[in-house]
């Protein structure tokens, strides 16, 4: 007889992932026409999917493991056994290390700066000492503070603590969280790819610079034509042609460290930094759209929020509360479409390899490889769709504040 908890549990997962899903579907944008659009709802059908699909058969395979109540019961007693839950988390989220590759079972990583505020004033160490440990095991000891690291957190131990100690619950009870400033797996990769972009553009400048009749040759022939699309696509067309110019160092800017940004989180050897699968990250730039918009906003934008014109007076009232309500709702929108995608996109691949490790049969292994590398091709195209989608919204949503009044 199967687990009553096991399947009420199966049960409320597919049903937050079915939730979740939909949510992302919600916010996906309904442009009308273009190539952008049409590929982009399809690939975002196609993952909603292969996700349903993924998770059905990880609580098939969970409910086929749990017939046994004695080994649910005493799960601390048989042998540890592969957790793809555990695997994706530790892979989506941020960290303090890039983890390269096992080496006789040693993992071999670039440890990062660890930069730590506490009470009594700056700590700083690099991240390998504590030896790959994320389990709070290993305690370092800087300036007569004792640290360690638990799932990618680290806590300072209370004073006489030689250990940490856990609740019922497996939280900390004898340490606390400092003020974390590290230099992380994200925000190094930011850095690179903020490096990146400066060297892109100042070897373009050069080009042009050097050229005699302002012909575009080596990486300039390759900016150009996605400046010029950035240009006549989006800023004209959204914002207007007499007042997109302001706007476009900012549309530039989001357009190539969004995709570049995403292009980063699928090299393997970086450890699939997952930048703008980060929630700070994407509500960051939402928060610069939503600051640029609300101080761009002219007397008719305002106007049409607070007192809308052309309605009877019932029902402007009744509008101005969902006006207000809009003006939020739009850079969470943003937020959460860039964050939701590109997260979908190494969910999937790493469900996808997991397959081979809970089945672990042979005949699973070439369909798990050909599925995941169908889905890193179609990663590639998303890169530049999800930066397409965020940079459009914010220049709609900057044409909507400066457009004048008609009449």
């Amino acid at each position: 007889m199967l687990n009553c908890g096991v399947v009420k549990g199966c049960k409320k997962s597919f049903e937050i992932l079915f939730v979740n899903s939909f949510n992302v579907l919600t916010f996906a944008p309904n442009f009308k026409g273009g190539i952008f659009n049409r590929i982009g709802m399809k690939f975002i059908s196609f993952r909603f999917l292969l996700l349903v699909l993924l998770f059905s058969c990880f609580n098939m395979a969970a409910l086929a493991q749990h017939h046994e109540s004695e080994v649910a019961e005493n799960f601390e007693e048989k042998e540890a056994e592969f957790n793809p839950q555990d695997m994706i988390t530790h892979h989506v989220l941020d960290a303090h290390e890039f983890h390269i590759v096992d080496w006789n079972n040693h993992p071999i990583t670039l440890p990062l700066p660890v930069i730590l505020w506490t009470n009594d004033g700056l700590v700083t160490f690099m991240s390998s000492e504590f030896h790959h440990d994320d389990f709070g095991s290993v305690v370092v000891e800087k300036d007569g503070k004792k640290f360690v690291k638990l799932h990618e957190k680290i806590y300072q131990l209370d004073e006489g603590a030689t250990s940490v100690s856990f609740d019922a619950e497996h939280h900390p009870v004898n340490a606390s969280k400092p003020y974390d400033i590290s230099i992380t797996r994200n925000v190094f990769m930011m850095w690179i790819s903020v490096l990146v972009l400066i060297l892109l553009f100042t070897a373009a400048a050069r080009r042009y610079k050097k050229s005699s009749d302002n012909v575009p040759t080596g990486i300039a022939g390759f900016i150009e034509p996605l400046v010029v699309f950035v240009r006549d696509e989006i800023g004209i067309p959204m914002i207007g042609e007499h007042k997109y110019k302001k706007y476009m160092p900012y549309l530039l800017t989001i357009f190539f460290f969004i995709w570049i940004n995403n292009i980063f989180g699928l090299i393997p050897i970086l450890n699939g930094a997952n930048l703008s699968g980060n929630i700070a990250f994407t509500f960051t730039l939402a928060m610069f759209t939503f600051l640029i918009t609300t101080f761009s906003g002219n007397k008719n934008y305002w106007k049409h929020i607070f007192w809308m014109p052309g309605v009877p007076v019932p029902m402007k009232i009744f509008l101005m509360p969902i006006e207000i309500i809009g003006m939020f709702v739009k850079p969470i929108s943003l937020m959460i479409r860039l964050f939701a995608n590109i997260t979908a996109g190494h969910i999937i691949v790493l469900a996808l390899m997991s397959l081979i490790f809970i089945f672990k049969s042979v005949f699973i292994a070439p369909v798990s490889v050909g599925f995941s590398l169908f889905i890193g091709v179609i990663e590639i195209i998303v890169t530049a769709i999800q930066a397409y989608i965020f940079t459009v919204l914010s220049a709609l949503y900057f044409g909507m504040a400066t457009e004048e009044e008609h009449h």
